[in-house]
């Protein structure tokens, strides 16, 4: 009989996979060590690795590096692996049954802990809007070491779901330690997430903004930090020390060199010029840069030849790549001495001779060689200073949904849609996520570039239940969190978005996710822990209040499938099964059956089916020999290779 294998039921044990990895690499910084139970395991010998990293002879320790007390632990969060869940909510989801769009209420750290198999490299942007530690702020408390009754002690700040937050003041010593610590771990399990051509755009102002930046280089790397944009959002400033502060930025940073920024819509442009093809402006083909010279790109360096008569009627000169009696040969004037170079090669300029490039006459006398350029948009500037940016303008969007002011400071939806255009304009069926999401103004600004485009972009939002105070405005409108604030944002924004949708109606719902406890009981994570006694209360190693939707959501991370797939329900032999992203040309992602007393006729039914994957409780089958031949029955009418049955037919 072959051994039937257990799901996980836990998130992803960073760390081994790490070393794993580097094992493939490195085999010989590899060593062994024994654990706090005596058991050997794998692990890294570090001065071996950092010597193999170096040329030179590594005697000290002295290394340029951003540090601070906490970040060991930080980075040891980040890879520690919880045996924690996401469980559906769907009296609280808008259409769950066809929405691709995820909300995830729960710590984040959690939330992309468990996201990590699911959208391993599947997510194309991330925006986050994070706690900018102003000495007033609520930030996430990571600190496991501390009982909880230390923490209540400490903070005050545990709330009734056990999701881990405090207020910290600048009276705090740590100060800038414990928020560093806090979005360390945070930014490395998002860096996973991101795809090759992923971008993170991260708002901050200067209390942060020099440690985030040093945080991001070494996260994301340097050399793929793409600038930081200074936003101005209160044109008549706040006072802080004296300085009355303007503005705030956004830190931009791609995955690897395969991202690529687009062009965004300039807004104030107006062409002032005209041909038979449209509107265009005018742009010097030559390439001024000194360092694109007649030496390194003598390719590049040619004569073109201007007809002095004859201008159209926007007073441009035809011109040749070929000599003509009385034209003027000209080569790209020099810039500071040097031999520059023109943009094209002469193979293009060639094919858009006269039609996009001619020449324009100096008051010298003299010509410049031109390009028409036709784009309207224009490449993202360093400083945002429209009053589209304004938080003032995001507050009365906010108010205007609402009929009141429920949310404080939101960040406004034409700032975060000019970020999407600049990550997502060129990619309309991809993942979007903002794990600080607050009133969920980039799901509301999402769906409206959806609604623009036609784009099938699907966001994941992710939320701590922050309590609003009891006094405040949202409160007393009914939302007791934030959560209930932009879940609401989004339902109200969706309805007016299909109101004035004219034709393209986008994906305005979502499914709501809750971060929990594990749907396992502890014996499920310790078999060995069972004695005697304990054996007659144990029918089930489920805890009684999940139901089978909550299994399959733990199912689905376990086996790194996306959560926003549909989902059917059937009734085989009289037992319910599940059936996920079902086609009926290469079969379903997954079918689950949790019933009890399931018999071998229903296993051999959903074998037929051929499922990627298939699932079943331990204690699901009707007696010894159907749980036995679970596995033949796959190998015989799924067609499973051997090989494979147990990464594709699991139990819990």
């Amino acid at each position: 009989m072959t051994e039937l294998q257990k799901l996980p039921q836990e998130s992803k044990d960073m760390t081994t996979d790490n070393i794993e990895k580097l094992a493939t690499i490195f085999p010989n910084c590899i060593t062994e060590v024994k654990d706090k139970d005596g058991i050997i395991k794998k692990s890294i010998n570090f001065d071996t690795l950092k010597q193999m990293m170096s040329s030179d002879l590594i005697e000290d320790s002295e290394r340029y590096e951003f540090t601070w007390p906490g970040k060991n632990a930080a980075i040891l969060e980040a890879n520690t692996p919880i045996r924690k869940t996401l469980r559906p909510c769907v009296e609280e989801s808008k259409d769950w049954e066809n929405t691709q769009n995820l909300y995830i209420e729960g710590d984040n750290l959690d939330a992309l802990k468990l996201l990590q198999e699911s959208y391993l490299g599947k997510v194309k942007m991330i925006y986050i809007d994070p706690p900018y530690n102003t000495g007033n702020d609520f930030i996430y408390k990571d600190n496991f070491a501390q009982s909880e009754n230390e923490y209540d002690e400490e903070s005050g700040a545990i709330d009734e779901d056990g999701n881990r937050m405090f207020k910290n003041t600048d009276s705090n010593g740590r100060f800038h330690s414990d928020w560093c610590s806090m979005i360390y771990p945070r930014l490395l399990l998002s860096r996973n997430l991101l795809s090759a051509d992923g971008v993170i755009f991260l708002s901050i102002d200067d209390n942060e903004l020099t440690n985030l930046q040093k945080i991001c280089n070494e996260i994301f790397g340097e050399d793929n930090f793409l600038g930081v944009i200074s936003v101005v959002s209160n044109p008549r400033g706040r006072d802080y020390g004296g300085i009355a502060k303007m503005h705030e930025y956004l830190l931009v940073y791609r995955k690897t060199e395969e991202a690529v920024l687009s062009l965004i819509e300039d807004k104030d442009f107006a062409f002032k010029l005209f041909d038979e093809n449209g509107g265009f402006e005018l742009r010097e083909l030559r390439n001024r840069n000194i360092k694109f010279n007649k030496e390194n790109r003598p390719n590049l360096y040619y004569p073109f030849y201007v007809d002095p008569d004859n201008p159209d009627s926007n007073g441009l000169h035809n011109i040749s790549l070929e000599p003509n009696q009385g034209w003027i040969e000209l080569y790209p004037l020099e810039s500071q001495g040097i031999n520059v170079v023109w943009r094209w090669g002469k193979i293009k300029a060639r094919d858009n001779l006269n039609i996009n490039i001619k020449a324009k006459p100096m008051k010298n006398g003299s010509y410049m060689i031109v390009e028409k350029y036709r784009e309207s948009r224009v490449m993202a500037r360093s400083i945002w200073w429209d009053k589209e940016s304004n938080t003032e303008k995001g507050t009365l969007q906010v108010k205007e949904l609402f009929s009141a002011k429920v949310f404080d400071y939101p960040k406004p939806m034409e700032m975060i849609s000019r970020i999407l255009e600049m990550g997502l304009s060129e990619s309309k069926d991809c993942i979007f996520m903002d794990f600080f999401s607050g009133s969920a103004s980039s799901a509301h600004a999402l769906m409206s570039l959806n609604a623009k485009d036609g784009g099938k972009r699907k966001f994941i939002m992710i939320q701590i239940p922050q309590q609003c105070e009891e006094n405040s405005v949202a409160y007393n409108e009914g939302y007791q969190n934030i959560c209930k604030i932009g879940e609401e944002r989004i339902r109200r924004a969706g309805k007016k978005i299909e109101s004035e949708a004219s034709n393209c109606v986008p994906d305005v719902g979502f499914r709501v996710l809750k971060t929990s406890d594990s749907n396992m009981k502890e014996i499920y994570y310790n078999p060995d822990a069972l004695s005697q006694d304990l054996l007659s209360s144990l029918e089930s190693n489920i805890k009684d209040d999940r139901t089978d939707l909550d299994l399959l959501f733990g199912t689905l991370l376990d086996f790194g499938l996306t959560l926003d797939k549909q989902i059917k329900e059937e009734v085989i032999d009289e037992k319910k099964i599940l059936i996920y992203n079902d086609d009926a040309e290469e079969g379903a992602d997954l079918i689950a059956c949790f019933e009890d007393d399931i018999s071998e006729d229903l296993i051999k039914e959903i074998a037929k089916r051929k499922p990627s994957k298939a699932v079943f409780k331990d204690s699901s089958f009707a007696n010894s020999p159907v749980k036995i031949n679970l596995f033949e029955i796959f190998k015989l009418y799924a067609e499973i290779d051997a090989n494979e049955l147990h990464s594709r037919v699991k139990v819990i």
